[in-house]
């Protein structure tokens, strides 16, 4: 026989608890004619095994209900059926938590934050101590901050020697350009890289042009292609971010941006550029578009990892119009725009992939060029050329 006191020791129970047992008649105590109650090892036994039932998720009525008469199998199931589903929500908890800390499938984690909360994801990689160009970065290409300097230097490696970061053509430039009602005087570019666009704006425009970009050494290769074609007292280059412009406003009658305006999110840039324009002035821009209403599941899928907003053209026009632009024109990029860059692209990876093996910049740019290749009939880049409505 054991005192409660005793009994709680063995059973890692309270004397509250046990008592608590007691009233539910989960075990019978008796009491001595000197007024201690005391238990048997039945008793002692009986609340093991009602620990062991309560471990697997039934409550205290239920574990009695599983002792004291036939076991209810259709609770049992449903218990079952409830630790399932906890253990999945633990696990997926567990893995959240690890891949925040670098032991778990960060990439993963990143993209579901990005598609789901972009901006507060963003805001959370710069508490994280990354300035916003490796924010950006990180959210747009390593998403991965445990190996984010390696990616980006071997990201930078593949890049560097370039002459086109993006797809884009001169022809290309000039076909949008020739779409403007008038040749502007003040042209502000966003995201001008190492410049190509720029040298046709500055070989095609009497203007004074601001490009913009928050990659230095992009802006010494614009510097260096400018100043050998006599063209670089038309250009000033700024290192800055597009989501932080320090221009005046109202102070330019265009704003050209080809291929970066997804950076901000493409209805966040259209609102935010805006206010840098004269009123009706006129904004030109490119961004990635499906051409289809039903892409193929590969292409959608690495799209919705890598431009989770990528829209077709339609719902960009919708957006733009939402925005405050009224739409000039627009167009399809030519296939020569997309062979610019994705050829030598192409071959600048297959030159590197002996010494850069297990790079996973080199096989995510390796698996990019590999569906626009096999599936660009069904997106591609789309130039389009908006007025600013009048207030």
């Amino acid at each position: 026989m054991y005192r409660i006191s005793e009994l709680a020791s063995k059973v890692g129970l309270s004397r509250t608890a046990l008592l608590y047992y007691e009233k539910l008649n989960l075990i019978q105590g008796q009491r001595l004619e000197n007024g201690y109650r005391v238990y048997s090892d039945f008793d002692l036994q009986r609340i093991k095994l009602i620990q062991q039932l309560h471990q697997g998720g039934l409550t205290l009525k239920e574990c009695q209900a599983c002792l004291d008469d036939k076991l209810d199998g259709a609770l049992i199931k449903s218990r079952l059926r409830q630790l399932d589903e906890e253990i999945k929500q633990k696990r997926q908890s567990r893995n959240l938590l690890a891949a925040i800390v670098g032991e778990g499938d960060e990439t993963s984690w990143h993209q579901a934050a990005i598609k789901q909360a972009p901006d507060a994801h963003f805001d959370w990689l710069k508490t994280q101590g990354l300035d916003e160009k490796d924010a950006l970065r990180l959210k747009w290409l390593s998403k991965n901050m445990t190996q984010h300097d390696q990616y980006m230097n071997d990201f930078m490696k593949v890049y560097e020697p370039l002459e086109y970061w993006g797809p884009g053509s001169e022809q290309d430039t000039l076909n949008a350009l020739s779409m403007l009602p008038h040749s502007p005087t003040d042209v502000l570019e966003i995201g001008s890289g190492k410049g190509l666009a720029t040298l046709v704006l500055a070989k095609s425009l009497a203007a004074n042009i601001t490009a913009i970009d928050n990659e230095q050494s992009a802006l010494d290769s614009l510097s260096t292609l400018l100043a050998n074609k006599g063209l670089a007292s038309k250009v000033t280059t700024k290192c800055e971010s597009m989501t932080a412009l320090t221009c005046d406003k109202n102070a330019f009658d265009l704003i050209w941006s080809e291929g970066a305006a997804y950076i901000m999110g493409v209805e966040s840039a259209l609102t935010s550029w805006k206010n840098y324009l004269h009123d009706e002035g006129y904004l030109v821009f490119s961004d990635l578009v499906y051409t289809t209403t039903s892409p193929n599941k590969a292409a959608k899928a690495f799209w919705e990892n890598e431009y989770p907003d990528m829209q077709t053209v339609e719902t960009r026009r919708q957006q733009i119009v939402a925005c405050g632009f009224d739409i000039v024109n627009d167009f399809a990029l030519s296939r020569q725009a997309w062979n610019n860059y994705y050829l030598p692209l192409k071959a600048r990876v297959e030159q590197l992939m002996p010494t850069m093996v297990g790079s996973k910049a080199l096989q995510d740019i390796q698996k990019e060029i590999e569906l626009c290749l096999n599936f660009h009939q069904e997106f591609g880049y789309q130039m389009f050329i908006l007025k600013k409505k009048a207030k």
